[in-house]
This record gives C-alpha cells, structure tokens and sequence, in this order.
C-alpha cells in the first residue's frame, strides 16, 4: 500500500482548496491508499475528525511564525524519514517551499505540488517558485486559467505542467426538490427569487461589488451569503448603508452549504479572480444556474447563456442586470440551464473520474522514480 502525504497550510479554515485535500484525501483511501494530510499550522478543525472518520491520518506541525518557524522544518523532516511516503503532494504556496526544499535533507521518491489560483501573487512569491522548481516531479494546475497564468509569469516550465481539476461527489451534490421546498417553508419565502454566495469574505471575492448590484435588482430578490472572513464588519455595514437589511442574510460560516444549494434559485459569484472555483462546481452539481465575473476561472464552468451569465469584473451594475435577465427567466428556461450546469460538472468534474486521474498520474511518477531522490528525477 503506497503512502501519500497531502501537505496543505492549515485546515482550519476551509476553502475551496482545502476541501479539494480532504476529499481527495477520503477517495484515496477508499481505494486503498494510505494516506496522511499534513498541516504547517493549526489543529485542523472537524476536518480533522472527519479525515480521521474516513481512515485518513492527519499531523500537524504547530507552526506559529509561518515558514520562518525552524521547529516546523525539523518536525516535517523527521516525519518524512519515520514515515517515508512515497509521494508528497503539496497545496498552496508555503506547503509547496516545505515540501520542496525538505526533500534536500529528507529524500522521497516523487514530490508533486498543485496550484489551486490563478493570481501569481507576488515578485517573491514567483522566485520562490522558480528557484525550487528542480526540487518537484511534477506541478499541476486545477484550470486552464491557473496554468496559463503561471507559465506567463516564469513560475513553471510548460513541460511539466499538467491541468488536473478539482472534483465533486456528484452523487451527494444534486437537486433535491423536498430538500427545496422544507427550506422555503422554514425561510418563510413564497415567490421570492434566492440568491446564493459561498465563499470567505475576503477582498478576492469582492462580495461589495455583489451587495452594491443586490441594491439595482428587484425587489423581490433576497440574498444569502455563506460564508465567515476578515470583512464581515465591513460588509455588513455596507449592507445596512444600501437599505438591504431585510433582503440579505450573513450566514457566517455554514457547515451544510449544500442544502442552500437545493434550496436557491440562483447563485452568484463576484470574484475578481478565481481558479477553478469549486462553490461553482457544487451549485452545479445541484443544478443551481448562476450567475459569475467573467474571469478565466468561471469560464471554464460557464457557457455563457447556456449554463448561467457572465458579467465583468467589479460592475455593479453589470452584475445586476445579468441577475436580473436570470430572474426575469422563466422557471423553465433556468431548469434547462440547471440540467445542463449538471451535466457539464458531471461529464467533467466528476470525483471519480479526477481520482482515477490522480492515480493514473502517481503511479506513472512511481514507477518513473523508483528510489528515493533528493532532487527532481526529471533532473
């Protein structure tokens, strides 16, 4: 049984990449992996209970200063060279320098590193990428748009790049209409239109420019924003200072998004950048027609006016008028657009179909690299 370390910042906070870790990590134990998901910081969460629910080991390595935290270095080396994994993947940037740059001091047979954004962040942050790319067997990107973004800025070779996306349990995220209609009874709401947002309330997802276009729809529209962050002061007052107290709801950070889902007309993302976002993904797999900022990320799950409507980035009043052409749909035409949501994440972003994926790709890298290597064996 191969060992697979997931290595991720922390779990502390859930995002779009981290649930990616914990149901990769959860599928690949189901299909006879070990696997162990390693966090620089924190303790985890319930992310942790349900890792260890599903079979999964989790480790933290409790460190307070971020990488310039020495005890960090020393606890991951040593549990590299107790633990020995085959393959070590690493998640976001300070999980992908650990990963790298332990392998000088704790040799593994194949190191692999994901990159879930297409922001490039920053001059240092594109150093450190390419200073340590001999380091990584291979670098994957979750979208086109996180791959294109990358390779123009240096920060990988073409060659060793692969786009590999994120997944969904299908099966778990679909329509519900009983799901629906309890909902609706409990929310008290009758024809009003429900819009959904899920995300951290951070700058990237630029949920002003959402509640500036809730003030320019109709009436009728009712918001709910899931999600907890650093602006949720901010944008609460904001929200009382456009009159729409009574029309948008902060639901901080819910742990059942899905339900939401099955119970919205409509959901609408307003990020000023994304990867391959994976709040679109799972309203899609519910069928939930939506509505998203035209950046490269949301393309690669929007057609269009096939599967929801595209608006530019930061205009409010772009934002609005596509949620009002949803809203001024009829109930068929946004069912139609729905199925074909669904399809689409079912055909394509499927869990099953990106685990075999994934599989397929360590098994080739094993087999590549059958010894332990302090170095890339590309190198």
């Amino acid at each position: 049984m191969s060992h697979v370390a997931l290595v991720i910042p922390g779990l502390d906070r859930i995002g779009g990449a981290e649930r990616q870790v914990v149901l990769l990590a959860k599928g690949l134990v189901q299909r006879g992996w070990r696997v162990t998901v390693v966090a620089l910081s924190g303790t985890g969460g319930n992310a942790a209970g349900e890792l260890a629910a599903a079979g999964v080991g989790f480790r933290s390595l409790e460190m307070r200063k971020g990488l310039a935290d020495p005890r960090g270095w020393l606890r991951f080396r040593r549990w590299l060279r107790q633990e020995s994994p085959e393959v070590v993947h690493a998640h976001l940037p300070h999980a992908a320098w650990m990963v790298r740059w332990s392998r000088l001091c704790a040799p593994v047979r194949v190191v692999v590193d994901t990159l879930h954004s297409s922001s490039t962040g920053t001059f240092g942050r594109c150093l450190g990428y390419r200073w340590s790319d001999w380091l990584c067997d291979k670098v994957t990107a979750v979208s086109q748009a996180v791959a294109a973004s990358h390779i123009s800025a240096g920060m990988v070779d073409e060659k060793s790049l692969v786009v590999l996306p994120n997944g969904v349990d299908v099966a778990l995220w679909n329509p519900n209409e009983a799901v629906r209609e309890a909902m609706r009874h409990e929310l008290g709401l009758g024809e009003e239109f429900l819009w959904l947002a899920a995300g951290r309330l951070e700058a990237v997802k630029d949920y002003a420019t959402l509640l500036r276009a809730m003030a320019e729809v109709p009436e009728s529209a009712r918001l709910v924003i899931a999600g907890a962050g650093p602006l949720e002061n901010e944008l609460r007052l904001l929200s009382r200072q456009l009159g729409l107290e009574h029309r948008v709801s902060f639901l901080g950070f819910e742990p059942n998004v899905r339900r939401w889902m099955q119970a919205a007309d409509g959901f609408v993302l307003s990020s000023r950048w994304e990867g391959l976002p994976m709040g679109l993904l799972e309203a899609a797999a519910c069928a939930l027609p939506a509505v998203a900022t035209d950046v490269r990320g949301t393309r690669e799950v929007i057609l269009h006016e096939k599967t929801g409507r595209l608006a530019p980035v930061s205009n409010p009043t772009a934002l609005a008028e596509a949620m009002a052409c949803m809203m001024h749909a009829s109930s068929e035409e946004r069912m139609a657009m729905g199925e074909r949501a669904r399809n689409l994440v079912v055909a394509q972003f499927s869990l099953g179909a990106v685990l075999d994926k994934w599989e397929a790709l360590y098994r080739d890298l094993l087999e590549k690299n059958p010894r332990p290597r302090r170095w890339s064996g590309s190198n």
